[in-house]
């Protein structure tokens, strides 16, 4: 099958890059010739493990195609997926710009019938405001169905999470885009829901929303066990192990970064109050989320009795996560903000976890360990003579 992808970021090259492995010719709409530049020589805006094999590989055998015309690339595709940004603007809801603009050029260059698919993140109502503008636009005699297939993939392990995910959710408006979607998504084995398109759309923020939850509670549980004295880590062991619950998602920390959490939480909350909602638990998450990067520290801080001046303290981990270079709302930034403004100068990498701390004791002038993901036994790293300090835990 031949598709075509519009924005190579994050979600649109990693999934073009998988489905042109997988034998299908892929376009990959761009529009700035630099980055188009890059791209057909193998040079990626991002690091993903796995995908600059994968992108080397299809762009030399022909199946994946970088341009910045939309002509070509929508008149050869029986799809066409939109995946550019949905920034946040500065109430919380998601910036359309870059979708309309794509169901513009697509609506302009329309042959035939075409299945036009938003995989971007965008509140419910949006396809419907896609397909208005791609009936202004289309010339005449051309058709097209609208659909809604979000992703969900992991920064780190983003190529499994597309050949392997746990659902795909296809939402359609016609049987003929129905199919058509499910035959393309054939070799993905997870399991499909099939739905209108509003409901898509929402599953995509519900699912972020819910997991957000999870990790704002496991920070809200950690607050709580460091004031009467409970070790946080078994205390989410014993919760996580009721199968209703799980683990997953349910660990204590400096709080959720990234390009989508913080992101899609703002914007449900958004989406609610636009539809007479008042989405008082996910404020609650976000504030939560906030809480545990400010309590972080000022544990530092309180270390230190707040002489901070001048003093120069090592931060591990920068990235909102390990295996990303994606530094898009990573807690670090504001724990190294607030350390800057008191005068001075956080993510579990597994090279982290393997730290020489013997060495590390030798070489540090003031052996204190602040860890803000939990990832050190504390009765190990206070036998080395460190001050230690964890989220939820003594």
């Amino acid at each position: 099958m031949t598709v075509a992808f519009i924005g190579h970021g994050y979600v649109g090259l990693v999934t073009a890059s998988v489905f042109a492995d997988l034998g299908n010719t892929v376009w990959v709409v761009g529009r700035t010739k630099e980055k188009i530049e890059n791209l057909k020589k193998g040079t990626l805006p991002f690091y993903e493990p796995g995908l600059e094999e994968l992108v080397k590989r299809n762009t030399k055998a022909g199946r994946l195609i970088f341009t910045l015309d939309y002509s070509e690339a929508v008149a050869s595709s029986d799809i066409i997926f939109i995946s550019v940004g949905t920034p946040p603007k500065e109430n919380g809801a998601a910036d359309l710009s870059s979708v309309f603009a794509a169901a513009e050029g697509i609506g302009k260059s329309l042959v035939g019938y075409k299945v036009v698919v938003t995989k971007s993140t965008v509140p419910p109502g949006t396809n419907r405001k896609v397909s208005e503008i791609l009936v202004k636009h289309k010339p005449e005699g051309t058709s097209f169905a609208i659909a809604s297939v979000p992703e969900f993939l992991r920064e780190g392990t983003a190529i499994a999470d597309t050949l392997h995910p746990d659902r795909v959710i296809i939402g359609t408006t016609s049987d003929r885009a129905q199919e058509l979607l499910l035959e393309f998504h054939t070799p993905i084995d997870g399991e499909k829901v099939l739905c209108n398109v509003e409901t898509a759309e929402l599953i995509k923020y519900a699912s972020n929303a819910l997991l957000s939850t999870k990790i704002s509670f496991a920070n809200a549980i950690s607050f709580l066990s460091e004031k009467v004295g409970a070790d946080v880590e078994k205390v989410l062991e014993g919760v996580g192990l009721d199968h209703r619950i799980g683990r997953s998602f349910l660990y204590p920390g400096v709080g959720y970064g990234g390009s989508c959490f913080p992101k899609d939480v703002k914007a449900l909350i958004a989406i609610a109050s636009e539809h007479n909602y008042d989405f008082s638990l996910l404020k609650a998450v976000d504030d939560i989320n906030k809480q545990a990067q400010a309590l972080f520290t000022q544990k530092i801080i309180r270390h230190f009795h707040g002489a901070l001046k001048n003093r120069q303290i090592a931060v591990l981990g920068l990235s909102f996560k390990p295996d990303t270079d994606d530094m898009r709302e990573a807690p670090s930034i504001s724990i190294i903000q607030a350390l800057l403004t008191a005068g001075a100068v956080v993510t579990e990498w597994n090279e982290f976890r393997q730290l020489d701390l013997v060495k590390l004791a030798k070489n540090l002038k003031s052996r204190v360990l602040f860890d803000g993901r939990n990832i050190y036994e504390p009765a190990r790293v206070k036998a080395l003579g460190f001050m230690y300090y964890g989220v939820g835990r003594m």
